[in-house]
């Protein structure tokens, strides 16, 4: 009886390290797959076929000020104005009720008056 019991732990026991082993060889090649997939040519492709990117640092200041603009970080109504040059945003934008609450990722429509 002893002797089962020794051959039925050390089962586990060598079950338990593949089972070990496998979730770790599977979560670092979810890691390399994420990687791999945020890092390739892919997205340099997308972005100049004019894909959506996502902007940030100096070419957020440096975007072009369009019909339909996507609010970034950081942006409030009144730097939007003064980039584009357009004083009515608010008055073509009937969606939005209150120039405070303004969040990355609202669509706003603009009439740009001034290159950038």
């Amino acid at each position: 009886m002893a002797s089962r019991q020794k051959r039925g732990g050390s089962g586990l026991s060598w079950v338990a390290a593949a089972a070990d082993t496998a979730s770790w060889c599977l979560a670092l090649s979810l890691v390399a797959l994420l990687l791999v997939c945020s890092l390739g040519p892919a997205g340099e492709q997308q972005q100049q076929r004019g894909g959506a990117g996502v902007v940030r640092g100096a070419a957020l200041s440096a975007r072009p000020c369009e019909e339909i603009y996507v609010v970034a970080d950081g942006e409030t109504l009144h730097s939007i104005s003064d980039k584009c040059g357009d004083p009515y945003i608010l008055e073509q934008n009937p969606h939005v009720h209150d120039p405070d609450d303004v969040f990355p990722g609202l669509v706003i429509k603009i009439t740009p008056s001034k290159p950038r």
